[in-house]
């Protein structure tokens, strides 16, 4: 077991996903170097801990560590003693940064109630807009009234988008989808996402587009019927109570803003804390976090570890358990 001395604030490699709907924003934005030219990235998966794909540690002592080995082996030290009898096999959360530079498809995941109708996997969501271009739009619920028949028989007419709720977005909003709800980003977005570890999604409305490789891409209408619920409450802008956006079962999240020159810790106790730097820049001692970057902060960072500075002010989004 490592010093207690040796735990402080965790960066990771991000894992870029190739999306037809996707930019080139978070190479504009966030001065990040995507791995190819020309290729629109519709995501960023920041802390990630999928069999298909491991977030990695960049830095300190724990560098070249994935997510996974933190969550098998160093579990009370990274994550806290309230996660050590947690059941799953996998880090619980999956943290992204979507790029829609066109209007991602119509669509739906199950809840935990329904995941096993479709043997796949409940996720339930949060979206941060980031960065938001004029008149953008988000996509969230059904019109009043739509029925599961109504519903299908759009999906056959080809007037799914008719039954589905737009709203106008701006930067700093907060919506949170639960399983069972429709929904899709529109183009114009950046979106920080916190969502259960999870990649099942059935698309219902693609735009009648191709995908990168010229073909249409799968719709999955048959299993959306299965898993949407026709009776969920209309979906809002979640309202600030202090710092606090959400407090969820799955997560809580808080958005803080730090004034130039400001002092402060990193939440949590004696858990783990994970952040997101929406605007500003934040130091860890000589870890230096902008906007864009993710981290997390161990649970066994010692005070001083879990203290930060803002030289010149920075919003920054924590996501804790």
């Amino acid at each position: 077991m490592q010093s207690s001395t040796e735990w402080s604030v965790l960066r990771f490699s991000p894992i870029y996903q190739e999306r037809v709907w996707g930019g080139r924003r978070l190479e504009s934005l966030y001065s990040r170097e995507l791995p190819k030219a020309d290729v629109p990235y519709g995501e960023s998966w920041e802390l990630c801990d999928r069999p298909e794909a491991q977030s990695v540690v960049i830095n300190g002592s724990l560098k070249g560590k994935t997510l996974h080995e933190l969550w098998t082996d160093f579990r009370a030290e990274v994550f806290g003693p309230k996660l050590v009898s947690h059941e799953g096999d996998r880090f619980p959360l999956l943290l992204k940064i979507l790029d829609a530079s066109d209007d991602l498809s119509i669509q739906v995941h199950p809840n935990d109630e329904t995941a096993e109708l479709v043997q796949g996997e409940a996720k339930s969501e949060a979206w941060y807009v980031a960065h938001a271009e004029p008149g953008a739009r988000l996509y969230a619920g059904l019109q009043a009234g739509v029925s599961q028949d109504a519903f299908a028989a759009a999906m056959e007419d080809g007037s799914v988008a008719e039954q589905v709720l737009a709203h106008e977005a701006s930067k700093g909003a907060c919506v949170a989808i639960h399983g069972g709800v429709m929904h899709a980003i529109g183009g114009g977005l950046v979106i920080f996402e916190i969502q259960q570890n999870s990649d099942t999604t059935y698309r219902v409305f693609d735009w009648n587009r191709v995908g990168l490789d010229g073909k249409p891409r799968e719709l999955h209408q048959e299993q959306a019927l299965k898993v949407t619920d026709f009776d969920a409450p209309p979906v809002g802008w979640q309202q600030l109570d202090g710092t606090r956006l959400l407090d969820w079962k799955y997560f809580k999240l808080d958005v803080s803003p730090y004034e130039a020159g400001a002092q402060a810790g990193a939440p949590g106790g004696q858990q783990f804390a994970m952040g997101a730097v929406v605007s500003g820049e934040i130091l860890f001692g000589k870890e230096v976090l902008k906007a864009g970057d993710f981290f997390l902060v161990p649970a066994a960072a010692q005070d001083d570890s879990r203290q930060f500075s803002s030289p010149s002010g920075a919003e920054v989004l924590w996501i804790t358990l």
